[in-house]
């Protein structure tokens, strides 16, 4: 199947997912983390992208950025992409590459997805048991959002604004979404987007992203055409749920 057409509308924030090849790791030492954000800091102010929030992961990345400019986002992951590649081949003295492929992207909802995305991001590593508490893990946008930690790398979104009057509002505010749990279609509604390219909201607001790019933002559904020629089974002879 041919891969979507990648999509980068100005103003509207994107979730980000760069893995390691074979889910290798990709960040060894602090000074390996320290190294990819000031390249994401220096890349984003380059090409125009502003960082809300972001995980780094053993193996992976999380991003959420909304650009500035038509392909913002992808040149600043190619750029920072490259020079980390770099650093990490001669750090670690090995060759090759070090990314899965091209990153996964979807486009986000702001209104009613956004900070559901910043959650999901930021709880990487609770649900990894890595931690017992998001404010634990250094290497993440929490402390940001949720503590008011200043980061050169963050920009905090309009929708965050809006959750106080004050900074120690929005703090509160914010700490306050985390006692609640993400439900289960949402956590897959959040990997199917961004792994498939797809958008991550409600019908209107995907179809006004198809209506602005003329590319389609949502999932194909797949009829049981096959699975009925075969009596209900696949080519293992496992049953289909039809």
């Amino acid at each position: 199947m041919a891969r979507l057409r990648r999509i980068c509308p100005p103003g509207i924030p994107q979730h980000i997912i760069q893995r390691g090849n074979n889910r290798q790791v990709c960040f060894a030492a602090d000074e390996d983390f320290a190294a990819y954000a000031h390249w994401l800091r220096e890349s984003s102010q380059g090409y125009g992208v502003a960082i809300h929030a972001w995980v780094l992961m053993t193996n992976h990345v999380h991003i959420l950025a909304t650009p500035g400019q038509p392909d913002g986002v992808s040149r600043m992951m190619q750029r920072v992409g490259r020079q980390y590649v770099r650093y990490f081949n001669k750090a670690y003295r090995r060759s090759g590459t070090l990314w899965e492929g091209r990153f996964k992207s979807c486009v986000v909802d702001a209104e009613g997805y956004l900070l559901v995305c910043q959650r999901y991001i930021e709880l990487n590593p609770v649900r990894a048991n890595m931690v017992g508490a998001p404010a634990d893990y250094r290497w993440s946008s929490y402390r940001c959002n949720g503590l008011g930690k200043p980061s050169r790398l963050w920009t905090p979104h309009e929708r965050y604004l809006e959750l106080g009057n004050s900074d120690k509002e929005r703090l509160l505010a914010y700490r306050a979404l985390f006692r609640a749990h993400i439900e289960a279609a949402m956590l897959n509604d959040i990997r199917t987007s961004t792994n498939k390219g797809l958008a991550l909201g409600n019908d209107r607001f995907k179809a006004q992203v198809e209506a602005l790019t003329g590319r389609r933002v949502t999932e194909q559904k797949r009829g049981p055409k096959k699975a009925v020629e075969n009596g209900g089974l696949d080519r293992n002879g496992q049953e289909f749920l039809l």
